[in-house]
């Protein structure tokens, strides 16, 4: 596919990397000649210098047989318009712009920035992906990810596995036996080595977890609580909800998160450190009394000490300062805050930290990839999530065709040509295309669609609109998997 992706910044630059490894032919348009020459000499890309919205340098890069625009520039307007020069005037097929606002971002759909408006197709909000990202670890305060799949009907999470978990200690084979009524799959773990980083394991029955395993699993939404607990609550113990956390750095994020946590007055105990004074002011005026604002440094030990973050549940730091925000939530789990997390802009830094004192390590173009992974993928894909700072995948892609066009469709699941460390994980039967029409198994008697989960077994045969989600440890594999589902007219 040729992309052209707007702006080399932090955002335009996670997104170029991870699209490069996919083979794509990408060219990066920026006034920044700097910027350009680094990401050149570290990807196979080509790099335009100049304005987004001047037609030449368009046309320079290629515009005219473009088939997706990727507007992530700092500024808003720059994007917008870019995208309606790359409708109006070169016809770009798929146009995404990084969009800042809130209200333009929950204005995609309308007049202001469809095909009539400035022409965007897809609307993403970095700021916005890593709040709702939060937002699901609170949900779910064992997790150390969670992502949504078939309309948040199902969901992949990772959780580190803990010694007196019921478990723990088990064969997956054993686990199932133990919980025949819990129904979730064991997709992938990855398990530390001596004097080594964590690799992948691959699950099969005799495979064990192992105590500081971290799991992935996939489950049905409503058994994601109860898959969570098998295997990092260890027995006799209750699940802590998330009540009171500390958040270092009063950018957008913080903002945004907060506006989202007090929107259920009194359920949370909510500070933010900020060294600015004005930055302060700014934060003070804008969100609800009950959010305690404190101008002061998060790696300081006694502010630390005197805002008894011993009781927090949930420190994160969100600065734009990756050294400091590494520093502060070690500080803070030593301290005795119970869980925290770091956003950590280099993704080196996230995979040495991840995991060992610090419990969790986020990248920002981990939370949003996969929002712009699913344009870039080819057939019926669904949701695509980035995991492991984008090492592995999660894919959702549906069955489509009958049993003379697919090689899936009216098959066993043991009957699939699958390389061998992907995993399905669960199929979600019944769901309505974009006409309304359920799958061939997706009707009740009356007419109406069943929308059931399903962990498939290997006697499960796949059929037609069926959404079917697998877990990829490589990025590799994606295409094997692309080409499968693959409806051709010619195949028998």
């Amino acid at each position: 596919m040729k992309i052209i992706i707007l702006g080399a910044g932090r955002v335009g630059y996670s997104v170029a990397e991870s699209l490069v490894s996919e083979k794509n032919d990408i060219t990066v348009i920026d006034t920044n000649a700097e910027c350009l020459r680094a990401l050149e000499s570290r990807f196979d890309l080509r790099g335009v210098l100049g304005s987004g919205i001047d037609p030449q340098v368009l046309a320079e890069a290629g515009a005219r047989d473009t088939d997706l625009l990727i507007a992530c520039a700092s500024l808003d307007e720059t994007n917008l318009v870019c995208c309606k020069l790359a409708q109006a005037m070169f016809g770009i097929p798929t146009r995404i712009a990084r969009v800042h606002s809130s209200s333009l971002a929950l204005e995609h759909e309308g007049q202001l920035l469809g095909k009539d408006g400035f022409g965007v197709d897809r609307i993403i909000c970095p700021e916005e992906s890593l709040t709702s990202y939060i937002c699901k670890l609170i949900e779910y305060p064992q997790a150390m990810q969670v992502r949504a799949f078939a309309d948040g009907r199902a969901a992949l999470a990772a959780v580190r596995a803990r010694a007196g978990a019921p478990a723990v200690g088990l064969q997956i084979a054993e686990i199932r036996a133990l919980r025949p009524d819990l129904e979730m799959r064991i997709v992938a773990i990855y398990r530390l080595f001596p004097d080594e980083p964590d690799r992948f394991v691959r699950c099969d029955g005799a495979t064990t977890v192992e105590p500081g395993d971290e799991v992935f699993i996939l489950a049905a939404a409503g058994h994601l609580p109860e898959a969570l607990s098998v295997i990092n609550l260890p027995e006799g113990r209750l699940l802590r909800p998330v009540r009171r956390i500390m958040v270092a750095g009063g950018g957008q994020v913080s903002l945004r998160l907060a506006h989202k946590l007090t929107q259920t007055p009194g359920r949370f105990h909510i500070k933010i450190i900020e060294r600015s004074e004005q930055q302060c002011l700014s934060l003070a005026a804008a969100l609800p009394a009950e959010v305690l604002v404190l101008q002061g440094d998060a790696t300081d030990e006694e502010l630390l000490r005197n805002e008894n973050v011993e009781d927090v549940d949930l420190f994160l730091a969100l600065g734009n300062d990756d050294e400091n925000n590494i520093m502060s939530t070690l500080l803070a789990k030593r301290m005795g805050a119970r869980r925290v997390l770091a956003l950590v802009d280099r993704r080196a830094y996230a995979d040495l930290v991840h995991g060992t004192q610090i419990d969790i390590a986020l990248t920002p173009a981990q939370a949003l990839l996969g929002e712009l992974l699913a344009h870039v993928r080819r057939g019926d894909v669904q949701a695509v999530h980035s995991l492991r700072r984008g090492v592995a995948e999660a894919l959702e892609i549906v069955a489509r065709g009958d049993r003379k066009s697919s090689r899936v469709v009216g098959r066993k699941v043991e009957d699939l040509r699958l390389p061998e460390d992907v995993h399905i994980g669960l199929i979600v039967r019944g769901i309505p295309d974009a006409e309304g029409i359920a799958g061939d198994a997706g009707r009740q008697g009356d007419g109406q669609a069943a929308i059931e989960v399903i962990i498939p077994r290997s006697h499960t045969v796949i059929q037609n609109g069926d959404h079917v989600v697998f877990f990829l440890p490589s990025k590799r594999l994606v295409r094997d998997v692309e080409n499968l589902f693959r409806v051709s007219a010619t195949f028998f």
